[in-house]
């Protein structure tokens, strides 16, 4: 990371830092029973994740990272800044570039400030040593206590999902590439949809009017071409996490007695939250995130009772057996092209 870089990542994680909400009081036997549990837990998640899906069984079993919110948030602007390595615009001029660079560092660290208390978990292909799994501890304390379930079911239930993640990434060695492939060409893009966006401006405004919908708003700015990024995107990240949530309650009954009380009460939290709470997650997208769980859940759920979980698994053959956007909500159309 770099001072000339289009964003400055070191503000990025200096404004994070600053403005992260610290986590919920613990003791420090709790905390370091915590700590020890769920990074002792991971691989044996991973092996249940891996009988379901018969994903990567001949790959090593590795534990997860345990971090607080300030590492989360430092590790997840380092990954964004492999991610985008390359790919975002340079901006001419010694100064501008510097202001710029400034101010989205500074947007960026705000955004990660907020999600730094609510993410429980993520498998980070693009850190250190070819991926980590991080598993956020207080926010894993602090949404258990909310929702007054066992400590160690739930712990054995987020581990499930990051690491169906994990496996997503490590047993598919093409999926890495193609992701970063496909985010490089959508940021390549921008410059195309500012110029969309002006000459579309009456219709933008009408639709921020008419539907605050952050992803449909954005799909207006779009150029055609990327468009078709957005929605192969779209369709992959839906994908991903309807996968793990599918697999992570169809493994739950064997190894989380508690599983059917954890996904309901946790199925209503996501919806909660106080006005303010729910219009910051409108415009970060985080609500639209949501949907992507339900969506891709009823996929690969249909998929697996019609075609079994090895007929589900031809989504990982290559990029071209990936769902399109609209075959994730008419998943017997993914059949018939797959088949």
């Amino acid at each position: 990371m770099t001072g000339t870089a289009p964003v400055d990542w070191e503000l990025a994680i200096a404004t994070a830092k600053r403005l992260i909400r610290p986590g919920p009081v613990v003791s420090r036997d709790e905390a370091e029973h915590t700590v020890s549990h769920l990074r002792g837990i991971t691989a044996v998640a991973e092996g249940h994740v891996r009988d379901l899906t018969g994903l990567g069984v001949d790959l090593p079993l590795r534990d997860g990272d345990v971090v607080d919110r300030e590492g989360w948030a430092e590790a997840a602007i380092h990954s964004i800044a492999a991610l985008t390595d390359g790919a975002l615009p340079q901006r001419s001029g010694k100064v501008v570039a510097g202001v710029m660079a400034g101010s989205a560092g500074l947007q960026t660290g705000i955004v990660l400030a907020y999600l730094g208390s609510r993410v429980l978990g993520q498998y980070d292909p693009f850190g250190a040593d070819g991926g980590r799994l991080l598993l956020v501890a207080p926010n894993i304390v602090a949404a258990q206590r909310a929702l007054d379930v066992p400590a160690d079911d739930f712990q054995m239930w987020v581990c499930l999902h990051e690491c169906t993640h994990r496996l997503q990434f490590t047993a598919v060695d093409w999926l890495r590439d193609y992701f970063q492939g496909q985010v490089a060409g959508f940021i390549r893009g921008l410059d195309d949809s500012a110029n969309n966006a002006v000459s579309r401006l009456p219709e933008v405004l009408r639709a921020v009017r008419s539907r605050p919908d952050p992803v449909g708003v954005m799909e207006l700015l779009q150029s055609p071409a990327q468009r078709e990024i957005f929605d192969r995107l779209i369709a992959l990240s839906t994908l991903l996490e309807g996968h793990a949530d599918h697999v992570m309650d169809a493994v739950g009954p064997l190894v989380v007695p508690s599983v059917e009380t954890i996904r309901a009460r946790f199925t209503e939290r996501r919806r909660g939250g106080g006005v303010l709470d729910r219009i910051l997650r409108t415009l970060l997208g985080v609500d639209a995130k949501m949907k992507q769980y339900a969506e891709g859940a009823r996929f690969t759920r249909h998929v697996v009772d019609a075609v079994g979980m090895d007929g589900f698994n031809r989504v990982w053959t290559s990029p071209e057996t990936l769902p399109l956007r609209a075959e994730i909500a008419d998943p017997d159309a993914w059949l018939r092209r797959v088949a």
